[in-house]
């Protein structure tokens, strides 16, 4: 595919702050990553409606949502992976922009593309939120039935399997489904962005 180069960046009149400012509260993209089962959607759910409760204006993106409209041309090799995961954080950048607290629940198995999604968004705006749990724990859930294809080898490539999961080194908050209830989970994160002045107390 070429890309054009006849492009220009049109600038709006309505600043992010501003945006920010009507809304009455900061915007950020809260990046939860981990195995699959780990718990990133129920989590990301339930944050999602807390957040609505407190007034906050939300976007919840989700790694199977996705793939049914935009990344529906997508697979699952590396390439295509990493492909999903640009995308998400662009699309999670514009929300960013336009004043919400997107919740963005994907995989996202590889460090680097993380880290490229964290780099596209001002420091304080992307806290990555690792969902951590261990593939026991997962696989005994295994609420899609995928761990049980994966070990028949109905599916190749499947994360945590045959596919490497890179942990992050320096998330902003971890949430270990192991350990935390549903409500503990969702309330340790409402409780970091009260600390963090995201939202106020």
């Amino acid at each position: 595919m070429t890309k054009s180069t006849n492009i220009v960046w049109h600038d709006s009149k309505v600043s992010k702050e501003s945006r920010r400012e009507l809304n009455n509260h900061k915007s950020a993209a809260l990046w939860f990553t981990g195995l699959s089962g780990s718990g990133k959607s129920t989590v990301s759910v339930e944050l999602e409606k807390e957040l609505h409760t407190l007034g906050i204006h939300t976007y919840r993106l989700d790694g199977d949502n996705v793939r049914y409209g935009l990344n529906n041309n997508l697979g699952f090799s590396q390439e295509d992976r990493t492909e999903n995961i640009r995308r998400i954080g662009e699309v999670s950048k514009l929300m960013v922009d336009a004043g919400l607290f997107t919740l963005t629940a994907f995989i996202s198995p590889y460090r680097e593309d993380r880290d490229k999604v964290r780099a596209i968004l001002d420091e304080v705006e992307f806290i990555e939120v690792y969902v951590k749990a261990r593939v026991e724990t997962c696989e005994s859930r295994d609420p899609k039935g995928l761990y049980k294809k994966a070990r028949a080898g109905e599916i190749k490539g499947f994360t945590g399997i045959d596919a490497p999961y890179e942990e992050p080194t320096k998330p902003e908050i971890v949430i270990d489904t192991d350990k935390l209830s549903l409500e503990e989970s969702v309330q340790t994160i409402v409780a970091y962005l009260k600390e963090k002045e995201y939202l106020k107390q």
